[in-house]
């Protein structure tokens, strides 16, 4: 629940960065792509495959903004944080991403944990 409340901190975060002259265009621009596959209609990966077609578009996203997070630098990420600073930690984001897995289905989400160990 903790990382529920947080959501509009992050949603800030994600403005600030993806508008923020100091982070790499690339990292803006894959995170921007990310998103546009999943509005696409079309999937590279069909939703019907087993595992892989349900998960590629929340995957594709979780890397972009891993990227842009990882590159941001702590300086850029602490200017857009509106939280408690120790919530933007390594660990603290890891489990930002594992709690956002909560809302993929059950079966999705065990083969997500395994495969992120």
């Amino acid at each position: 629940m903790h990382y529920i409340r947080q959501l509009p901190n992050y949603l800030r975060l994600l403005v600030g960065l993806l508008t923020d002259p100091r982070v790499s265009g690339m990292d803006k621009l894959l995170v921007a792509g990310a998103l546009a596959y999943i509005v696409m209609p079309v999937d590279l990966v069909p939703d019907f495959i087993p595992f892989f077609g349900e998960v590629d578009d929340v995957y594709l996203l979780v890397l972009a903004l891993q990227r842009l997070i990882g590159n941001a630098g702590r300086a850029t990420l602490l200017a857009h944080w509106s939280g408690a600073a120790e919530d933007l930690a390594d660990m603290n984001l890891r489990a930002v991403f594992s709690a956002a897995a909560f809302f993929l289905p059950a079966r999705i989400r065990r083969r997500l944990r395994g495969a992120m160990r």
